[in-house]
């Protein structure tokens, strides 16, 4: 059962997320930011967590609270679907190619928010999308989430290649952190006795 749906109201935003663990990367995403909804769909897709968002948000102004409000919403359906963490793997990495981008991922479902991010884009835009929303996004989710993130960009010419990457870089990572362990199997990860 871990699942979760989170509904979050503001009076900038209206977002609704709705996430399966454990599901075949399913996503149904709309934002109104045609190329965020493109790069949950990575994230979805990558990870093989289902993701269903619906967001309204004050796109009249700019892309800013849509894109940071989902990842808040994100974030917390994260953390209600893993529930105590027992026998999950916890930790995640991966290096990802695509075309001339390569990134590199590393979390930790640690409850300890934190954003290391070391990824530069060579253009402000993607369409009519500000690069710099990409962090925007995983700062929200690592903060709600309760994720340790380290995000590194090792090569990469094209925004688009670039951001891409890191979506699915981080969703190998997150593939790999959710996944229950068999070895663990219902044991919490860490010697604290909570995370």
């Amino acid at each position: 059962m871990r699942r979760a749906k989170i509904t979050r109201k503001t009076a900038e935003t209206e977002i609704e997320v709705e996430i399966n663990l454990d599901g075949s990367g399913r996503y149904d995403n709309q934002t109104g930011v045609g190329f965020f909804d493109h790069m949950l769909d990575q994230l979805a897709r990558h990870s093989l967590i289902d993701i269903r968002v619906r967001a309204k948000g004050d796109l009249h102004i700019d892309d800013h609270h849509t894109v940071e409000d989902t990842g808040i919403a994100l974030g917390q359906a994260l953390t209600k679907a893993l529930g105590d963490k027992a026998g999950i793997r916890r930790y995640g990495s991966f290096h990802l190619a695509m075309d001339d981008a390569l990134v590199r991922a590393a979390l930790d479902l640690s409850a300890r928010p934190w954003l290391g991010w070391n990824v530069d884009f060579p253009a402000q835009k993607i369409g009519s999308f500000d690069t710099e929303l990409v962090r925007e996004f995983f700062q929200a989710l690592s903060t709600h989430g309760g994720i340790t993130l380290h995000v590194d960009r090792l090569h990469g010419v094209n925004a688009h290649h670039i951001a891409e990457a890191t979506f699915k870089a981080i969703a190998r990572a997150l593939r790999e952190a959710v996944e229950p362990d068999p070895r663990m199997a219902g044991v919490l990860p860490s010697t604290k006795g909570a995370l």
